[in-house]
């Protein structure tokens, strides 16, 4: 996998079996510009999308079994109502594909002009909006 430059990249990984990295499944994740795209199934097939902006948190995990085979699984926290915390499972080439999904993130954001705290939505916030106690300082 390559780094990103072109405004219009795609890049997929397969969801794996844990033993000998076989790709006999039938869910494959693509990252491209401005979304993460989950599909999955065979028969009935769903698709589902992350824009990227919404993604705040990534862990890379391996197991002993995964690192023996080439594997690992990366989670996503998301700000995202179907899929708030995403785990791809053993996919091959987890460490490139966590660092273009992240690089693709923080280019998003960049592109939007967001900043870390915007995405938060708490009632603290207001709280703290319409009052002058100390706590919100």
């Amino acid at each position: 996998m390559e780094e990103h430059s072109n405004p219009a990249f795609s890049v997929s990984e397969r969801k794996r079996w844990l033993f000998f990295g076989l790709p006999f499944t039938f869910t494959v994740y693509t990252l491209e510009n401005k979304k993460l795209i989950l599909k999955e199934g065979f028969f009935n097939s769903k698709e589902n999308e992350i824009l990227l902006y919404r993604i705040v948190d990534m862990t890379l995990s391996r197991s002993l079994i995964q690192k023996l085979f080439g594997l690992g699984s990366l989670t996503i926290e998301a700000q995202d109502k179907t899929h708030p915390s995403l785990v791809i499972k053993n996919i091959k080439h987890v460490r490139n594909f966590k660092e273009l999904l992240s690089n693709a993130v923080e280019e998003d954001k960049l592109r939007l002009r967001m900043r870390q705290g915007e995405l938060i939505d708490s009632q603290a916030d207001d709280d703290c909006f319409h009052s002058d106690d100390m706590h919100c300082l």
